[in-house]
């Protein structure tokens, strides 16, 4: 079992910065990645970013290269994404999630390699 706490979104405007980070506790040992993703109202729970526990792999959804980045600290068990050059279109629940295991390639993408699940942060970001 693994537990994931989410702490950082708030309210920005747009061209703002926000810090997420992610703490994970329980059977810490077994995350071979950890990942961020958000929904917005009406849409479906998408990937952010994503890191390889091992090594630092990343990955970035096309709509955040260049402004967000993901970071971890392995020794606190936790994942952060930074958040710059926000945009209205940024604001979303925000969740991070460890993977279910038997990961295929380097980084997970996909939701169904996720298996642990934060509570969400809300992000919102003013025009």
């Amino acid at each position: 079992q693994v537990q994931l706490v989410e702490s950082g979104g708030g309210l920005v405007q747009a061209g703002g910065s926000l810090r997420l980070s992610c703490t994970a506790s329980g059977r810490t040992f077994s995350i071979a990645a950890m990942g961020w993703f958000r929904q917005a109202p009406g849409k479906e729970r998408d990937i952010v970013a994503a890191i390889r526990w091992s090594g630092g792999s990343t990955f970035y959804a096309d709509s955040v290269k260049g402004r967000f980045t993901i970071s971890k600290d392995n020794a606190k068990n936790t994942v952060y994404l930074q958040m710059n050059s926000l945009k209205p279109e940024d604001t979303a629940v925000y969740y991070c999630a460890t993977d279910r295991g038997n990961i295929i390639g380097i980084v997970p993408v996909n939701l169904y390699e996720y298996g642990y699940w934060g509570q969400g942060t809300q992000v919102t970001v003013s025009s």
